[in-house]
């Protein structure tokens, strides 16, 4: 998967120069309502802080952290994940470009989740009570900001039918199908990515052992469904694959 080209600011810039700017970015049509005008773009491009560099498994932030920022990932991938009391690590998500880290907080104003880079990454810095500020004054972004709010909910919700219900080849398959969507959206291919993540973090994340996704790899490799190099994953037959997600398809 190609990754947009990374910006190395030049030594002699100053800091408002380093300043993200939203309206140049190639991810602002995920991040940002369509149609924004120019107007309301530059208000919003006032209250953005500073571009933030991740490097791989650092982390963004820390459970218990107290709530200031929201994060729109400009370049990289993220996961999250909390901590048992007995100190077992479970999963709670993915994250790429284009999409909002930090929501967790905003109820309690405390993170409920850790945050670490899972390559070296870079985020926006968006001061959440600036952007309260901006929603009385621009309604589509107050409306863009709840159906991405929205989107987390609903993708919550998956996570939990999937732990719940599906067989560990439809787990594996919707896991699959949704990161294959999810890049598209942001034009890359839908059938040929790297995953960032590794198998012990996919398995964590499904409910699923080590053992048993490579299983699944196996099984589906000889099925013709998909091709495996390293973390390269190409999908052969991206319709059977949601087939087996839905549950409308067996895998032998």
């Amino acid at each position: 998967m190609n990754q947009p080209a990374t910006i190395t600011p030049s030594p002699n810039l100053s800091i408002s120069a380093l300043k993200a700017s939203c309206s140049a970015c190639s991810m602002h049509q995920l991040c940002l309502p369509m149609g924004l005008g120019e107007t309301d773009m530059k208000r919003l491009d006032a209250i953005i802080g500073r571009r933030r560099k991740v490097a791989k498994d650092t982390h963004l932030y820390r459970i218990g952290d107290k709530f200031s920022n929201l994060y729109a990932i400009r370049l990289g991938h993220f996961k999250t994940f909390q901590v048992s009391p007995s100190g077992e690590q479970q999963v709670t998500g993915f994250q790429m470009a284009g999409e909002l880290l930090g929501m967790d907080a905003i109820s309690t104003e405390d993170h409920h989740c850790d945050a670490i880079a899972l390559e070296d990454s870079e985020v926006c810095e968006i001061p959440f009570i600036r952007l309260e500020e901006l929603f009385g004054s621009i309604p589509s972004l107050l409306h863009h900001f709840h159906r991405m709010m929205s989107q987390e909910i609903t993708r919550e919700q998956n996570v939990m039918l999937l732990l719940g219900n599906m067989r560990a080849e439809q787990r594996f398959a919707a896991f699959l199908t949704n990161l294959s969507s999810r890049y598209a959206a942001r034009g890359y291919s839908s059938t040929t990515f790297q995953l960032r993540m590794s198998r012990e973090e996919i398995g964590n994340y499904l409910g699923l052992t080590i053992e048993s996704i490579s299983r699944l790899l196996s099984r589906l490799k000889k099925q013709g469904l998909l091709r495996v190099a390293n973390r390269e994953i190409e999908l052969l037959d991206l319709t059977k694959l949601r087939a087996l997600a839905a549950g409308t398809e067996l895998c032998d």
